[in-house]
């Protein structure tokens, strides 16, 4: 399934368009670099320090779409007069379950690609295909969950029409704070 999968958010005027692809092994590198942004190594809880690191976080990603359970997708963005396209973050469709009406979003930006509106068109696309692809298995609705602390990723949930839903309890170590449930159903 994940061979056949490439899904597209178009150019703004103020930014290229992005290409959603699953994650292969040649993002190694731009993983490794893109992970260095301490906002990022914050907000996550990956750690990718070197190639070894990267491609072991790539064939995680490989084995969701091999178990269909986890969607992964490289966010890449195409470099004006070039055939090139740079990593420019992650979305992620998780917690699929045939038959289980809810699974789980999530995604970051590299942190050069901030400011351009690049997760909530990235997640707009996903959420799209998520329904498309997975509504006729039960999916209808999508949840997406962040630290209290974490603005801009309660922008991105803003943006992308995933309304606030509650807030859940702090669950030290894994989450030492509080956290907002965004949630968007499949007839929004």
């Amino acid at each position: 399934m994940s061979d056949a999968v490439l899904l597209h958010a178009g150019a703004t005027q103020s930014a290229p368009g992005l290409v959603l692809r699953p994650w292969c092994m040649e993002d190694s590198a731009a993983l490794v670099e893109v992970f260095r942004d301490p906002v990022l190594r914050h907000w996550t809880s990956s750690t990718v320090e070197n190639e070894a690191d990267a491609q072991q976080w790539v064939r995680g990603q490989e084995r969701g779409w091999a178990a269909g359970n986890r969607f992964g997708f490289a966010v890449l963005e195409a470099q004006p007069g070039s055939s090139q396209e740079q990593l420019v973050g992650n979305v992620v469709l998780k917690e699929v379950t045939p038959g289980k009406p809810s699974a789980e979003v999530g995604y970051w930006t590299a942190a050069h690609a901030r400011g351009r509106s690049v997760a909530p068109r990235a997640l707009e696309v996903l959420t799209g295909w998520a329904f498309d692809t997975l509504g006729a298995d039960g999916l209808e609705r999508l949840e997406l969950l962040h630290q209290v602390d974490n603005l801009a990723s309660c922008r991105v949930a803003q943006k992308s029409q995933y309304d606030f839903d509650r807030v859940l309890p702090a669950s030290p170590p894994s989450f030492p704070l509080d956290g907002h449930l965004h949630r968007r159903r499949r007839d929004a």
